[in-house]
C-alpha cells in the first residue's frame, strides 16, 4: 500500500498524533513516554504561546489503512527575521521501520516550507533549544533523560537517505561524581568562597526559590542569545514557564550566585532522573502514575543537570566550581553517584573542556541534520 500523508485536523487527529510513538515504541526497553499532561498542553495552541508567531503544521502518515509515523513543520519567524533565514524546521519525527514513511513525512513538510517560501529545512528541532533537538546517533543502549529526544536506530538512517546532511552535533555527557573530580577542585571552592563579591544561594523549600526563578530566564536570555536556535523567552513565557515548572524542583538542586547588589549572575540546576518512574507510570500522572515517578526520584542514583549560566563579565572567575562542588555535596547526601549532563553543542568548546576536566564521559550524541531546499 503507498502512504497517505494528512495533516492533523480535530482533536481524533491530535490524539493519534500524540499517543503514537508509545504504539511505535512498544518493544523498545529505553523509550520513555512523555509526561502526556505536559504533551497536551505543547501541542495547545491556547497554552503554548509559541503558536502565535510561528507558521506550524502537524502530519500524519498512513500506510494500510493505519498511522504508521508523524511530523511537525515550524516556520519560526522571529527567529527567522533576525538571521535572515528562510528556514523550516521539522519536529517530533518518529515512525515504524519503514523508510517509505520517513521519506513521506519529510517530503511533506519540505514541500509545505517551499510553499512559504522557505529554502532550507533543519531538524530535528522545536519552537526553541530549550527543547529536546537532534536525533540520537551513539548511546543507543543507555536509557533517555527527560530533556532528550529517544529514538531508534533506523531513524537517522532513513533522514540521511533522504538527502539530509549533518548541520551540528549535541553531546551529552556522564560524569561519576565519587570518582572523576579532581582533588584541586575543593580547594578552589574554598578560594571562591572567600571572595565576598559572590553570594552562593541554597535552598531547602520550593517557596524560597520562586523569586528568583524569573531573574533565571532573565539570565538565560542575556547568555544563551547566540546559541544555536536559542529564541528568547518574553515576560508571559517567563510565567508560564515558572508556573509550569517550579512545583516540581528539587530545592536541593538549585544554585544560585548574587553580585555584591543581589544582583543573580550565575546558576546551576538539576533534577534527580525520573525516567523508570515515568516509564512505569506511562507518561500518566493519574491516578497512581506520580507515586511511580515521586518514588523513582527519591531512590534514583542519577541527576539530570537541567540548565546553569553564567553571565558573561563573571566567567573565568570559578563560579562554575562553587555552584558545581556545592551541587556535588548536594548529591553525595542525597545518594547520587552519576550525573547526566544536558546536552552541549559541539562547538561549545568551553563546556565541553570544563566536563572533561571533570572526567566526564561522552555518553551519547544527538544530531541536528540540515538540507537544502532551494535545489
Amino acid at each position: 500500500m503507498s502512504v497517505h500523508i494528512r495533516a492533523v485536523q480535530g482533536a481524533i487527529d491530535l490524539k493519534t498524533f500524540i499517543y503514537l510513538p508509545a504504539a511505535i515504541h512498544a518493544d523498545h526497553p529505553n523509550w520513555m513516554p512523555p509526561l502526556y499532561m505536559d504533551e497536551k498542553a505543547y501541542f495547545d495552541p491556547a497554552k503554548n504561546k509559541s503558536f502565535s508567531y510561528c507558521d506550524t503544521v502537524l502530519f500524519l502518515a498512513y500506510k494500510d489503512d493505519k498511522p504508521r509515523g508523524r511530523i511537525m513543520g515550524i516556520i519560526h519567524h522571529p527567529y527567522n527575521t533576525e538571521h535572515q533565514e528562510k528556514t523550516v524546521r521539522f519536529a517530533h519525527l518518529d515512525c515504524y521501520d519503514d523508510e517509505e514513511v520517513c521519506h513521506a513525512l519529510l517530503n511533506a513538510v519540505e514541500q509545505w516550507g517551499r510553499e512559504k517560501g522557505m529554502n532550507r529545512i533543519i531538524g530535528p528541532f522545536g519552537f526553541s533549544g530549550r527543547e529536546p533537538q537532534g536525533l540520537l546517533v551513539e548511546g543507543f543502549d543507555k536509557p533517555p533523560i527527560m530533556v532528550t529526544i529517544c529514538n531508534l536506530p533506523y531513524l537517522p538512517v532513513f533522514v540521511e537517505r533522504n538527502g539530509y546532511v549533518k548541520e551540528l552535533d549535541c553531546m551529552d555527557y556522564l560524569i561519576d561524581i565519587n570518582k572523576d573530580i579532581p582533588e584541586i577542585y575543593p580547594r578552589i571552592f574554598e578560594r571562591v568562597s572567600r571572595n565576598t563579591q559572590f553570594r552562593l544561594l541554597e535552598f531547602h523549600k520550593t517557596g524560597e526559590m520562586k523569586p528568583y526563578i524569573i531573574p533565571i530566564f532573565e539570565l538565560i536570555n542575556r547568555t544563551y542569545a547566540g546559541l544555536h536556535g536559542f529564541s528568547p523567552l518574553d515576560d508571559q513565557e517567563m510565567r508560564e514557564m515558572s508556573a509550569r515548572y517550579l512545583p516540581i524542583l528539587d530545592s536541593r538542586f538549585l544554585k544560585v550566585v548574587l553580585d555584591e547588589s543581589g544582583r543573580l549572575i550565575a546558576f546551576m540546576l538539576g533534577i534527580p532522573n525520573m525516567t523508570k518512574g515515568i516509564q512505569r507510570a506511562k507518561g500518566r500522572l493519574y491516578p497512581f502514575g506520580f507515586i511511580h515517578i515521586l518514588l523513582e526520584a527519591k531512590t534514583t542514583k542519577q541527576l539530570d543537570l537541567l540548565l546553569g549560566a553564567i553571565d558573561e563579565p563573571y566567567r573565568g572567575r570559578g563560579l562554575d566550581i562553587l555552584m558545581g562542588w556545592k551541587m556535588i555535596e548536594s548529591a553525595r547526601k542525597a545518594g547520587i553517584k552519576t550525573f547526566e549532563t544536558n546536552v552541549v553543542l559541539e562547538t561549545n568548546t568551553a563546556m565541553r573542556a570544563e566536563y572533561e576536566r571533570l572526567g566526564a564521559k561522552l555518553y551519547k550524541v544527538f544530531r541536528i541534520y540540515q538540507k537544502d531546499l532551494s535545489r
